[in-house]
């Protein structure tokens, strides 16, 4: 059950911040990952697992073995699963290094209508994304996540 709803939970916290920016780049790199952090969320809401994916660099690894691959595969299946999902993001910060890597450092407060028990299921999770600006697209290289009140890992 706890790997199951981890799971669920990174795939949540991932497609909240997987979606490039529509429309004029914004002008400055902070601006840049906001927007693509609101694409994000709306790809989720959604279910545009595929527009989520591109989003992810060839080469994210991170400190639980997850690759590209994996998670593509478990935005699947929690789609699949869910009936309809709300994300309610809050960024805490956002570092930029010379332009091109950046740190998001986020809450997100994830909520999902399903045939369970309940109906639904929601919490809240706080992640640490690493991006890279790949020529004009930020693109998720790592991420790091925990429940509310507890390390990131």
């Amino acid at each position: 059950m706890k790997i199951r709803f981890t799971r669920m939970l990174f795939t949540v916290g991932t497609v909240a911040v997987l979606a490039s920016a529509c429309g004029d780049p914004p002008s400055a790199p902070e601006e840049e990952l906001r927007a693509w952090v609101t694409a994000g969320v709306e790809a989720a809401e959604n279910e545009e697992r595929r527009a989520l994916v591109n989003m992810i660099s060839p080469s994210y690894a991170d400190n639980r073995g997850y690759d590209r691959d994996r998670i593509d595969e478990m935005l699947r299946v929690y789609f699949f699963r869910q009936d309809r999902i709300s994300l309610l993001p809050r960024i805490e910060e956002i570092t930029v290094y010379d332009n091109t890597a950046a740190k998001v450092v986020m809450t997100v407060g994830m909520a999902g209508t399903n045939d369970g028990v309940l109906g639904f299921s929601a919490d809240a999770y706080r992640f640490a994304f690493e991006l890279e600006k790949d020529v004009d697209d930020w693109q998720l290289i790592s991420a790091r996540w925990g429940e509310l009140g507890d390390e990131l890992r």
